[in-house]
């Protein structure tokens, strides 16, 4: 277990996702306050409504999207543990309060490029979303939705937000013509992208299956230097009818040449094939995120 992850073990944990909830917001807050405003560009979900309503009235978006999300937490109370209820509503009410308070920054015009404001705003606003989604929260809205059905049906949280978010904008360009909607699809989609990474954590996993004669060799070695668990998979050869025992294990990115090389070292002639893993849990990996 590395230090980020013994610190989450310890009596730190609440105050440290609490930090990182508010840093989240402050993130998206800024991304829609620099960059996605002042184009009028769109959103998706809760805020896309907030912003339609905004451009349309002038009311603040920070009170509107807080004021939506309320039928929406009363929805996720009955279907999503209360642990992430409770730190969602703290992410929903600082991005809620970030977008206003930011609200100086719409005036500024940091970037006149409306193209680059949509790929930065895409980028800045799925970093704060992510920060706050690996510390089991959101901010609300469809969040929480794609949250629900990650849960009963394994689809990716950034990949569901992105599907009902396409529904909306697509509905939202009718007021606003074609163009605005293309621009906010752009940002939306870097959005989901970064989101997915983040969330997921760039400490890579691999999954890694190896046939070999000398099988008893290479695993002990991955214990000895990797200090991995391995399983034994049963397989057959189709054409020989030869039993084998496959070697099972999961790695992470730094590791997997580490691994590589093992191999070599003891059965140059092996087979092994590598594949990437989209969610690991369980012993010796991190568990954190929703």
């Amino acid at each position: 277990m590395n230090y980020i992850d013994r610190l989450y073990s310890s009596k730190f944990k609440y105050p440290i996702m609490m930090v990182l909830i508010l840093l989240g917001g402050a993130i998206s807050g800024i991304s829609f306050n620099a960059f996605i405003m002042p184009h009028k560009l769109l959103s998706g979900g809760v805020s896309g409504i907030a912003l339609i309503i905004n451009y349309l009235t002038g009311i603040s978006p920070g009170l509107l999207i807080f004021a939506i999300n309320i039928p929406v937490f009363l929805l996720g109370y009955k279907f999503v543990d209360k642990e992430f209820i409770i730190l969602s509503l703290i992410g929903m009410s600082s991005f809620s309060f970030f977008i206003d308070a930011f609200s100086f920054l719409r005036g500024m015009h940091i970037i006149d490029d409306i193209m680059l404001s949509s790929i930065y705003g895409g980028i800045l606003n799925g970093i704060g979303m992510g920060i706050v989604f690996r510390n089991r929260a959101s901010q609300g809205g469809i969040d929480i939705i794609a949250v629900i059905i990650k849960k009963h049906m394994s689809i990716n949280i950034g990949s569901t937000s992105l599907t009902i978010n396409f529904i909306i904008v697509t509905i939202a360009s009718f007021i606003y013509g074609l163009k605005p909607a293309l621009y906010t699809l752009i940002t939306m989609y870097i959005a989901s992208q970064v989101l997915d990474k983040v969330q997921q954590g760039f400490d890579i996993r691999k999954q890694v299956m190896i046939i070999s004669d000398k099988e008893d060799e290479v695993v002990k070695e991955i214990i000895k230097r990797l200090h991995r668990g391995v399983t034994y998979l049963d397989g057959e050869g189709a054409f020989t009818g030869n039993k084998k025992r496959v070697i099972y294990c999961i790695v992470t990115l730094n590791q997997l040449a580490k691994l590589k090389q093992i191999v070599r070292e003891i059965d140059s002639k092996a087979f092994m094939a590598v594949s990437n893993t989209a969610e690991v849990l369980g012993r010796g990996f991190s568990k954190r995120g929703v």
